[in-house]
């Protein structure tokens, strides 16, 4: 299982976001169980990204 094209495309907006907050990349990681990325950033932040697109914080 790979990322969808919209899931790929709003990762790469959320870690400019991010980057442009000074935020750093802890972890990101693509489940191939679920197809959901994991970001996690900063001290407290948890993204996850489901294959839609859409994301939220955890």
């Amino acid at each position: 299982m790979k990322p969808t094209n919209k899931q790929a495309q709003t990762c790469l907006i959320l870690c400019q976001w991010l980057s442009n907050c000074y935020q750093d990349i802890h972890l990101f990681r693509f489940d191939d169980q679920t197809g959901e990325v994991y970001i996690l950033a900063g001290e407290e932040i948890e993204i996850i990204v489901l294959t839609n697109g859409i994301w939220e914080f955890l």
